[in-house]
Order: C-alpha cells, then structure tokens, then sequence
C-alpha cells in the first residue's frame, strides 16, 4: 500500500470479473432464428460448428459476436469444432441466429465432447485429408500417363473431383457462401482458384491444390491450438481429486469441484494441491512456480497459504480450503488469459485492418491480369487466366492472420508461465515502449511489512501507558501497513472508538472518551499547526535513517511519536538496475516524507524522488512524467488506483496488494519480485519482434511468388506450398515465445 495512505478504512473486496469478451461481427444476411438451444454442462450455451476449422472461422464468428448483449465470454474447441458461449439463458437464440447470419450452421450439444470423441474426430478428419491427398495423387498420374482419350480424360477428372470432394466440401461451403455475401476471404479465393482450375482443363492441380490447402488448414489448426493449450493446460496442474478429512474424522479421496469452503484437505509430500487453502498443521516446502514463476521452493507452515497447482515436496500439511474450485488462483489466472486474447494488439487491428483491404485489392488484380495480359501484352487467354489463378492461390491472407493472434497468444502463456499476468495483448505491446516507470514506496519497493522501532510520549502530565493505549486504539482500526505496525509493536488492549474515519494520505481519526484524536503523518501534523522546530528535529533525525514517522494528536498538542521502518525488497535493487540497462528511467512516487523516501531510494538506487504526495498528486504527477515519453506506474494500494489507471501500462503486485490496484492495473506480478518487470519489458520488445518477423515473412513470401506467378513459371503447386510454409513459418516463429522468459 503506498506509504502516504497512513491509514483507511477498509479494503476493497470485489473480486475480478475475467469476461472473455467476444470480439467482431461483419456478416449480415438474413436467416431464420434458430430453435433454443440446450445448455451446456456448466450453464452455458454449447455448440457444435462443423464448418468451423481453422482460426479464420473462429476470427468470423467471434466478430459475429463482438458486443452482442449478455456474452460474456467465448471458448472455441477447434479440433473437436465446438463453442461454449457464456451468456444467458435468454441470448442463446439470438446468439445461434447471428451465428447463422455469418454463414454457419450449429448445432446444439447438452456437454462437451468427450476426450475420446474428440480424438476420434482428429483422426477420422487426417485419414479423410490423407485419402484426399492419395487420390489427387491418382488423378496426377493419369494426367501424366494415361492415353489422351476422352474415356481416360473423364475418368481422370473424375478421380479429381472425387479428391476435392473428400478435401474441399467444406471450403466450398464457406467460400460459396462468402460469395454471395460479398465477402472475399480465404475459403472465397480457394473456391474460385479451383473451380477456375478446372474449368480450364487444370483439372489435377485443382485437386491437388485442394487436397494441400486443407491439409495445410489441418496443420495450421493443431499449431494454433498447440499454443493455446499452453495457457489451457495450466488447469492440469491442479488434481481433479482431493483427500478430504470426513465428518467422523477419516479421509477420503472425493472430487475437488465438490470440496466445500471450509473443509480440511490433506496433502502429502510430492502431491499438488487440489484447491487455495490456509495450513492449519504441518509444516513443508511448496514449490509455487505454477502460480508464480518462482522456481525456489517456499517454507510453509500453519496460517500460510496455499494455492491450487503448486506442489508439496516435503511434509505433509493439512489446510482449510478457502475458495472453491472454480475460483482458484490458478483458475483466476487461466480465465483472465484467456480473456486477454480477446483484446486486440494495436498490430493485431492494424493486420486485421490490412487483410480487410488486401484481400479484394489482390482479387481485382487477379482479374486485371487475366483479362488484361491478354488484351495488351497478347498471351493466350487460359495462359493469363491460370496465372490469375495462381493468383489468388498465393494470394491467400492466411499467413498474415494468423501471424498475430498466435503470437500474442504465445506472449502471455509465457509470461503466465513466470507469474506474470498481462490483461491483454495491447498491454503485452504497449510495455515495450515504456520510457519511464513510476514506483511506489511501501509494498511495492519495500516489502511492505514493516516494525514499530522507536517510540516515544511526549506530552507532559500524561500517563505514558494511557497515551500508547490511545495510540493502539486508533492503529488497530486500520489495515494500512504502518498502523498495523503500529499496533502490532504496542501492548495492552484498544479502548472503543466513536466516529472513526481516515483521511486519504494523512491518516485515521476518531474519539476515544470524549477525546478528538489523530493518528497522523508529517504531513497531516504539520497542516493542522502542531509542530513545533523541536518536534521537527525530532522528526528529520528518523526520517534520516529511512523511518516512517506518525504523531498521536490531540486537539491542542502532540502526545506521542512512533517511528516505523520498513526495509527494501531483496529484488529491489537488482530490478532498478536491470530497468535502467533497458533504458527505463525509474522515479520513487511515494506519500512519505522526503527524508525517508530519499533513505530507500539510496539503497535501491534510484535517484529521481518525488514524496509528501497525496493520491491526486501521484495522478498528477504521472501525466507530468509523460512528458519523458509513456509512463508505466507500480503499486499495490488503494491510493494507487488513479495513477495506476492513468498510466500507459500499470502494474500491480498481487499477494499483498489490494483488490483496488489489481482492478486498475494492466499487469499482475503474481509473486511480488520486482525483477519480473524488467521481464515484461523485455517480453514485449521480443513479441513486438516476432510479430513484425512475421508479417515480413508472411508479406515476403507473397510479394516473390507473385512476380514468379505474373512474369515468370510459377504454378498453383508452388502458390500452396509457398501460402502453406509461410503459414507454418509464422506459427513456429511465434511459438518461439513459449520457450520461457525473454532475456
């Protein structure tokens, strides 16, 4: 909590609504509102699309559905062709019928298929592609060897049509359909390039063509899903079952989804933890890095938390759970992910922007060479017609829609890997061009614990035990760090407190025996006229030595002084110095005194101090840090919330911090090391690189096939081999990202 908050009044405790919002619809034909569909198992709306195979289908569906009323997130199955659509009740028809406005049919399914029907679906669709492939192989040969008789000639384009049907059907679907909405996308340009193709008596290549592209489609599919299951797979971290201690006091192994909050779970060593929980007896090592990328394993003993997916090496510890299975950490962290990737990068729209264009803009240069070759350069007409088709063979965005989404897909399992929790690919973008990073003080570059090391009555004719008394009364109604400090150094009970309230960023007041008291900071002392040239003495000889100091005032003196200190993070100084390797400028923005704030600063090295701030004064004094070029902020307090919010990136440390600055900050450092911001950093340069290697690459390719396909020898094989390894060229070098943190 920043250190100027000397004290509130309570936490805020709404918790984190991670929505997966659907993204954009551009399709509007009309269709027939569907029946209601059933539910699926967890609540939602289930369905199955069987024309949905690839990520261009699932890009056109959730735009169908972008803003639509009460969808409130979107999880797509490619492999087993399936959609769960969390909304209610109410929406589901209308949310079918703007899917069948996009041109797919749906259909409805009561629960999610199951493992086995799913890998019987993959491998029935490779064994259908692969005959495809062995058939268009057929017809090739009897291109090539079979006499040139109209007999072998209808018979080998029989065996080509036969090919493409195994293959194509379902491209041809959609691409016909996109036609008559007058969209030109992916399955439009194939459809025409085949159909062209044999038409004009290519007929082998046609099949071929076909055969290839949706094996490609295939190849494509398992690559994305290989990098969502990097995110998704993070849930099989956590056991399905938990032993849970029994009424009449055995143990019993039971499903973890059914573990009520409140009960007592044992772990052994070397088993994962099923739920979040409180140790209640035992004590262990917990290797936590599937929730915080800390690889060092963490000592835990009675009244320490546990969470879901970490794993007990030694000893066995018995715990409380405290949230049910559906809201875990881990699941927390799964579910804000996969809503992230809803939100598009800036390269993202801008891609999205450009395919909208490129796509048309390559289909009237198509036409433009198969009428005008002809016309002005003299070519037989088939000849231009081919190499048009060859055209928009190569002309095929694939590669450059994808190239985005599964990088940016890729940036944030990697850093959820390191127990970093970026809110979306804007974010994950954005942080790459940070130039200054504003910290706060006390939570965030100190560890936010800190100890009540001198005190002292300074009132005259008062009873020194009397004058603590009141000093804890006060402290203990407050949840700041420094009053807890506070409270916890001094004995004795707290006395009942009328009217007690907090001031943002000077302290807490209330009355004790008709008594108006404040417990308060230098600031709050000074405004209200109560000190004096030896109390300000007093006060710089602590301040000096890095202490926080708060005053217990009277209406009419001061009575007592406390002086508080807390020390740096370990991973302070460490991550200041990396952060200004990358050419990040740090600046302390603390609502401490500038004696102390000066004191920490020195001993993580950062020499830009701005204290005594008040909330707005932080708010303000980011959007003047702007002038540097974008300004990132960290804190954990409620008081960090406006500049957190203001902020061009703003992080929050998650185990101490307050469910205020999580919901205003844009990253989440789930284990409080500093040094994972630098790590951020670092992450977004790297996938700001990648996505620009592959729409080089995917651009590259394009631009070199088509010189080959108007002036040189290139054929409708090498357009699908060139979109199909340039596809696969992006998806790799996107994957690159999962292989751990940027360094």
């Amino acid at each position: 909590m920043s250190s100027h908050d000397h004290a509130h009044a309570g936490h805020s405790h709404a918790g984190h609504d991670h929505h997966d919002h659907a993204p954009a619809a551009s399709c509007s034909h009309g269709c027939a509102a569907a029946p209601l569909p059933m539910p699926a198992s967890n609540g939602g709306l289930l369905l199955r699309i069987p024309a949905m195979d690839c990520p261009t289908e699932e890009g056109q569906i959730r735009r169908a559905l972008e803003g639509f009323a009460g969808v409130r997130r979107l999880h797509f199955d490619l492999p087993a062709r399936a959609l769960t659509v969390d909304a209610p009740p109410a929406a589901w028809a209308a949310v079918t019928a703007a899917i069948a406005r996009a041109g797919f049919k749906t259909e409805t399914l009561s629960a999610p298929p199951a493992a086995a029907d799913t890998a019987r679906a993959r491998r029935s669709e490779l064994v259908r592609l692969v005959a495809a492939l062995v058939v268009a192989t057929g017809a090739e040969l009897l291109h090539f060897f079979a006499p040139d008789a109209m007999p072998w000639q209808l018979a080998g384009m029989a065996v080509a049509a036969l090919a493409i049907a195994l293959s194509g059907l379902s491209v041809f679907g959609k691409g016909l359909a996109s036609l008559a909405r007058g969209q030109l996308n992916i399955n439009a340009l194939m459809s025409v390039a085949v159909i062209g193709a044999f038409v004009i008596g290519q007929w082998p290549e046609a099949a071929m063509v076909m055969a290839l592209y949706s094996m490609a489609e295939l190849i494509e599919a398992r690559s994305v899903e290989r990098a969502r299951n990097a995110i998704t797979g993070l849930l099989a971290l956590a056991p399905e079952q938990a032993e849970v201690r029994q009424p009449d006091g055995r143990w019993a192994r039971v499903e973890a989804r059914s573990v009520a909050v409140g009960a007592i779970v044992r772990v052994k060593p070397g088993e994962r933890f099923a739920l979040d929980g409180r140790v209640t007896t035992g004590q262990g090592a917990v290797d936590q890095s599937p929730v915080t990328g800390e690889s060092i394993p963490v000592d835990k003993a009675p009244g320490d938390t546990v969470f879901a997916g970490t794993i007990n090496q030694s000893g066995s510890l018995e715990f409380e759970v405290t949230r049910p299975a559906g809201d875990t950490v881990l699941a927390g962290i799964i579910h804000a992910v996969e809503a992230a990737q809803s939100q598009r990068a800036p390269t993202q729209r801008f891609v999205d922007r450009f395919a909208a264009v490129y796509t048309p803009a390559v289909f009237v240069l198509a036409l433009a060479v198969a009428v005008g070759t002809p016309l002005l350069l003299g070519w037989p007409w088939l000849t231009g017609l081919y190499k048009a088709l060859v055209l928009l063979v190569i002309a095929c965005p694939c590669a450059l829609v994808i190239s985005t989404p599964v990088t940016v897909v890729s940036g944030l399992a990697a850093a959820a890997r390191r127990g970093i929790l970026i809110k979306g690919g804007v974010h994950l973008e954005e942080a790459r061009k940070l130039k200054v990073l504003a910290l706060d003080k006390t939570g965030t570059l100190t560890e936010g614990r800190p100890r009540l090391v001198a005190q002292q009555v300074l009132a005259t004719g008062q009873e020194q035990t009397r004058v603590l008394q009141l000093a804890l009364s006060l402290a203990a109604r407050s949840d700041h760090p420094v009053s807890q400090a506070i409270a916890a150094g001094l004995p004795g009970d707290a006395l009942p407190v009328q009217d007690f309230g907090a001031d943002m960023g000077r302290g807490v007041h209330g009355r004790i025996d008709e008594q108006d008291l404040v417990l308060g900071n230098h600031r709050w002392i000074h405004e209200r006229g109560q000190c004096s040239p030896e109390l300000e003495s007093l006060m710089r000889a602590h301040e000096a030595q890095g202490r926080t100091v708060s005053l217990l005032a009277s209406a009419g003196r001061v009575l007592a002084l406390f002086a508080v200190a807390d020390s740096p993070r370990a991973s302070s100084r460490e991550a200041v110095a990396e952060l200004q390797a990358l050419g990040v400028h740090p600046v302390m923005l603390t609502g401490d005194n500038p004696s102390t704030a000066r004191a920490i600063a020195g001993q993580v090295g950062i020499t830009d101090v701005q204290a005594d701030l008040l909330p707005q004064d932080k708010q303000q004094a980011v959007a003047a840090l702007r002038a540097r070029g974008p300004v990132g902020m960290v804190g954990d307090g409620v008081n960090d919330a406006p500049s957190l919010a203001a902020a061009a990136v703003g992080f929050s440390m998650a185990a101490a911090g307050t469910d205020t600055a999580k919901e205003a900050s844009d990253v989440l450092i789930m284990n409080d090391d500093l040094r994972r911001l630098p790590e951020v950093i670092r992450l977004s340069r790297r996938t700001y690189a990648v996505l620009w290697q592959n729409i080089a690459l995917a651009l590259g390719i394009k631009a070199v096939f088509f010189a080959l396909a108007v002036f040189g020898s290139a054929t409708m094989w090498m357009a699908v081999f060139a979109d199909m390894g340039a596809s696969l060229l992006v998806v790799f070098n996107g994957l690159r990202l999962l292989r751990g943190a940027a360094r």
